[in-house]
Formats: structure tokens, C-alpha cells, sequence
């Protein structure tokens, strides 16, 4: 009987980089914070675009503080002016909708009017 030889294949799971922009993290957590109208969200895989006009965040997160990674799976996405304190918020999206100052329908303007507002706002 010959010996079978397996070749273990490796396959790296893609890095996550740590906190690029902690504010700007911060700042869109808060915002899903907010939105969702809970204490807190857990947030799962972040990414953060500092260097890009305009800055921005995109990231999972779950209401649920349990939720295992895999299950975390609501998306938002953060544009904002400046990429430096204070962040005036310019867009932000809950899965494929969009919420910004220029927005067309009145429901989806007064959310994002409301979330521009709740950040004014001391926490």
C-alpha cells in the first residue's frame, strides 16, 4: 500500500487593516447608530477611505450584540467633507438606498437631515 500524500492548501483570509480613520469610523457608526435608533451596533469588517474626495467609510454591522461574524451583514456607507474634525456628513447609504442634501424624495432628505443633526448633537 503506498502513502497518500496530501498537499495542504493555505489560503489567507484578506487582512483587515486596523482603524485607518477612527473618527471617520466612529462617525459612520454612529450614524448606523442613530439611523437604526439603538444604544449600539457591533461592527464586523470596516474600510475607510481617508485619502479619497470625499472621504469615506464603508462597514458591516448588526444591531444584534450577539451576532457572530458571519451573520453581520447590514451595510452602510459614510461620505463626508473633510477627513479631519469636525466631519460634516454628505451622503450616507443603508444598502442600496441613499440618503444626502440633495435628495429628491422628502422622506429620504428629512432622514438624512436628521442624521446631520443627531451628530451636531453631544452624544
Amino acid at each position: 500500500m503506498k502513502p497518500i500524500l496530501f498537499a495542504a492548501v493555505l489560503l489567507a483570509a484578506p487582512t483587515l487593516a486596523h482603524a485607518q480613520s477612527p473618527g471617520l469610523e466612529d462617525t459612520c457608526a454612529l450614524v448606523a447608530r442613530n439611523f437604526e435608533m439603538v444604544k449600539s451596533v457591533k461592527v464586523g469588517i470596516v474600510q475607510s477611505f481617508p485619502e479619497l474626495k470625499p472621504p469615506g467609510v464603508r462597514m458591516t454591522y448588526s444591531t444584534k450584540m450577539d451576532a457572530a461574524e458571519m451573520d453581520i451583514r447590514d451595510t452602510i456607507e459614510c461620505q463626508f467633507e473633510t477627513a479631519s474634525a469636525p466631519f460634516k456628513l454628505v451622503k450616507f447609504c443603508l444598502g442600496s438606498t441613499c440618503y444626502s442634501a440633495d435628495e429628491k424624495n422628502a422622506d429620504r432628505l428629512r432622514r438624512f437631515e436628521e442624521a446631520q443633526s443627531l451628530l451636531a448633537k453631544p452624544n
